[in-house]
This record gives C-alpha cells, sequence and structure tokens, in this order.
C-alpha cells in the first residue's frame, strides 16, 4: 500500500508584489486596498465551504481574518466580501 508524502511547500507559486502607481488620489489607494482584502477573505471563506453570503457574518469574516493574519475587517469590506461571494461564480 502506497503511503502519500505530506509536503509543507505551497502549491504554487508566490506572485512578487509591484508598487502600486504614484500620483493617485488617496481614496484611490484606500479603495484598492479594501477590494483586494475582501478578495482574500472570500477566498479564504470559500475554502472553508462558505458558499452563500448569508452563512458569511461579520462575525465569521472577521474570524477568518484574523485566522489567516490580516487585520479585521471594517463592516464595508465585510459587506464588499458577502458581494464577491455573492457575484463571484
Amino acid at each position: 500500500m502506497a503511503v502519500a508524502a505530506v509536503t509543507t511547500k505551497p502549491l504554487h507559486k508566490t506572485l512578487q508584489k509591484k508598487p502600486l502607481p504614484a500620483g493617485r488620489p488617496r481614496e484611490w489607494y484606500i479603495s484598492h486596498n479594501r477590494r483586494l482584502k475582501a478578495m482574500r477573505l472570500a477566498i479564504a471563506l470559500l475554502d472553508t465551504g462558505v458558499y452563500h453570503p448569508s452563512s458569511a457574518d461579520n462575525d465569521k469574516i472577521r474570524t477568518t481574518a484574523e485566522r489567516i493574519g490580516i487585520h479585521p475587517p471594517s463592516d464595508t469590506t465585510c459587506r464588499m466580501v458577502r458581494a464577491l461571494i455573492r457575484y463571484g461564480r
């Protein structure tokens, strides 16, 4: 009987971060970072089996944020996460 090897290496290659474009208004950077955070949270929730926005309440989203090591999201970001889960299919 063959035993599967367990690895701790990531299965994908990490993308290199690029600096954000300079000269944009401050609101653009805020909304850009909010969208990135919402997307990371939505992916983490989908990976844990949360497929419906109704099952992603603010507490669950904030718990997921803590688990993956990012700052707790605001209510606005939580709404954005639910929208991504709803319309991202």
